[in-house]
């Protein structure tokens, strides 16, 4: 009998709690959380803050920008002048709940009650507009708050800077929103902190990081719009494609802690590598003359997966995304060629060495391109590169029924002698 009831709570909490959380923050099902391309949204959640929202709103105002803010009811009540001023200023005005409370913590009926109705109640109060879109504290829903679509937008976010720690400054603030932006990105930010786990002082670096992105990111040709006008269209992926590509990148993450791979460069993962010996019995000669035999020391090659799907995400075609990848790629060599020269753990590495089915280009980098001897490890490396293409590619499954010829899994590798050639400083 006590086992039934454990097992009972369990399976409530796992669908109360995990479910909904696989389905808005993995799978994106029923929220919002990107926009149309060259667009960006920012948005700032648990104001308003007498300190940090003014400054905010007059660097918004600077630059002409429009935003959304997702307030928390108890402040709007403090602060109704500047409920006021964000609305007359032109943003738009999202829920936050009333105070920032889990909803995972909290009956259906106090959420959408207590937290939801009362805040949108409070600020139809003030400006006469009721807000229709709502981000529940930390992302984190309950499976009963879809409920709450009836009357309201859940908004989440494709770009978390991290921004409520304020040990990150603003130079690794302007770094992370450079890195991370893309098409469509929904971007969250805080204009107040003292929410739990937030720094008070946060908020400071926010807006100093901010003040130089938003200069950067219009250079760049990007548009910002406010939630609501937002172009974006619900997502075309499939829902097995989203669990394939979940399970995939999970897999992903396992698979570079099991083998402890690193990246090349910790503020630009888009290149791993891992030391290991060469293993084939047949050796490697390549163009500069170097040959790797079964003993050497190399430097194995991985791409970040993740950064790779996000490239593939936002590429316009084939193309566009080979540029972008052998652009990285060269922007990283010097870093590996440095490593390689004055990191005792990368001492006597023979070369780079790595498997692909994107192999058209390496060459110009120097690298020489071998076809993968004909196996078993061959077969089930074209099947795991297929399924690679087939998850982050532009065109996806169509990639893979045309010119099926080039998705033939390669090894490139480049010597040592070769990167310190074209690469070292």
């Amino acid at each position: 009998m006590k086992e039934k009831l454990i097992w009972g709570i369990l399976i409530f909490l796992a669908v109360y709690m995990l479910l909904p959380w696989i389905l808005t923050r993995m799978l994106s099902v029923g929220v919002i959380r990107r926009g149309g391309k060259r667009q960006l949204a920012l948005t700032f959640d648990d104001g308003p803050d007498p300190n940090y929202t003014p400054k905010l709103l007059d660097l918004l105002r600077e630059h002409g920008i429009q935003a959304t803010f997702f307030v928390l009811g108890s402040k709007a009540e403090r602060h109704p002048e500047l409920i006021r001023r964000i609305h007359e200023e032109g943003h738009q005005i999202g829920i936050h709940n009333y105070t920032h409370f889990s909803n995972w913590l909290m009956s259906p009926w106090r959420v959408k009650h207590r937290h939801v109705d009362r805040s949108a109640s409070i600020v139809e109060g003030i400006i006469g507009v009721r807000p229709t879109y709502y981000r529940p504290p930390w992302g984190i829903i309950n499976i009963f708050d879809f409920i709450l679509k009836k009357n309201y937008k859940i908004v989440l976010w494709s770009l978390m800077t991290h921004d409520w720690n304020s040990s990150i400054g603003s130079a690794g603030l302007k770094q992370r929103l450079s890195e991370g932006v893309s098409d469509g990105a929904i971007i969250l930010l805080h204009d107040s902190g003292d929410t739990l786990g937030a720094d008070e002082d946060a908020p400071g670096f926010m807006l100093e990081a901010l003040a130089e992105a938003v200069v950067e990111f219009k250079a760049l040709g990007y548009t910002f719009a406010r939630i609501d006008q937002l172009t974006g269209q619900p997502s075309t992926i499939g829902m097995a494609k989203r669990v394939l590509i979940k399970l995939w990148m999970t897999w992903e993450r396992f698979f570079i802690k099991l083998f402890h791979i690193v990246p090349v460069d910790p503020d630009n993962t888009f290149l791993q590598v891992r030391v290991r010996e060469y293993t084939d019995s047949k050796p490697l000669t390549l163009e500069d003359g170097e040959v790797f035999v079964k003993g050497d020391r190399i430097l194995e090659l991985h791409l970040n997966n993740d950064t790779l799907f996000e490239l593939g995400r936002t590429s316009r075609n084939s193309t566009h995304l080979a540029i972008q990848m052998i652009r990285k790629t060269r922007a990283l060599l010097p870093q590996i060629t440095h490593l390689i020269e004055t990191d005792p753990a990368y001492r006597d590495v023979k070369g780079l060495y790595g498997i692909t089915l994107i192999n058209r280009g390496p060459e110009q980098l120097g690298f020489t391109v071998f076809d993968l001897p004909s196996g078993p490890f061959a077969f089930f490396t074209k099947f795991y590169l297929r399924l690679l293409m087939y998850v982050i590619h532009p065109d996806g499954k169509d990639r893979l029924k045309t010119k099926t010829d080039l998705l033939v899994p390669k090894i490139i590798a480049i010597s040592s002698k070769e990167l310190e050639s074209r690469y070292a400083a």
